[in-house]
């Protein structure tokens, strides 16, 4: 039986004007990407990789193509438009974890559902933070959490809404090899376990070949590897 596609770009531009003039970021690309397939997009500093993760979670609009989530051209939608086919099927991971201070690790994780009005929040949360070792701190604030810790509240977080597709931008990039280790392991068990298809922006040549394949991105293009 042939997966169906989760993500199909066609013809993908993206272009910012600034003081000297337009600037292209993101030149003639065209990926598409199978329903629970894991793909690493990789590349240096400055190619492109974080911009083309942006626009494909439709955090932003791109200049010119087509991008098809799940059925839906982000090009067609709103800002609004955008913000509920993400609340409906995107999950993110940021490098610098992006937890609200002011919420417990329980919180930061029961405040996707929460905010969908599931009354399933507490318990969901409660089996995510174990799934990720995090037991132990349900009642801990991100101060008092060390750097592998809120990323695993992060990655917890980002699966609590069960979302169909799950965008990282340099999930292990801030550290160390160990929670990194570990953080990697977390990402694929819990990708297998919900079935989530999975889309990384990664430095880390370990955590882009534990992925099913790489799209290389090189000066605003891609090559697939």
């Amino acid at each position: 039986m042939e997966m169906k596609s989760a993500l199909t770009i066609k013809g993908l531009d993206h272009s910012v004007e600034t003081s000297n003039g337009t600037l292209d970021i993101l030149k003639g690309i065209n990926i598409e990407i199978k329903d629970g397939e894991s793909v690493a997009i990789i590349g240096s500093s400055g190619s492109g990789k974080s911009t083309l993760l942006g626009l494909m979670a439709g955090l932003d609009q791109h200049t010119r193509g087509s991008i098809e989530l799940y059925g839906e051209k982000l090009e067609t939608l709103d800002e609004e438009g955008r913000a509920i086919l993400r609340g409906k099927f995107v999950g993110f991971i940021f490098q610098s974890f992006h937890l609200l201070p002011s919420l417990t690790a329980l919180e930061n994780v029961m405040l996707p559902n929460e905010l969908k009005g599931e009354g399933s929040a507490n318990d969901r949360a409660h089996q995510l933070l174990e799934a990720v070792g995090l037991q132990h701190r349900l009642s801990h604030y991100p101060r008092q959490l060390s750097g592998g810790e809120q990323q695993r509240v992060a990655i917890a977080r980002a699966f609590a809404s069960a979302p169909k597709i799950l965008f990282a931008d340099e999930p292990t990039g801030n550290l160390d090899s160990k929670n990194g280790g570990l953080v990697e392991d977390l990402l694929f068990d819990l990708n297998k376990e919900e079935g989530t298809t999975l889309v990384v922006v990664t430095h880390d040549p370990k955590l882009a070949e534990r992925c099913d394949r790489q799209i290389e991105i090189t000066d605003g293009e891609i090559k697939e590897s």
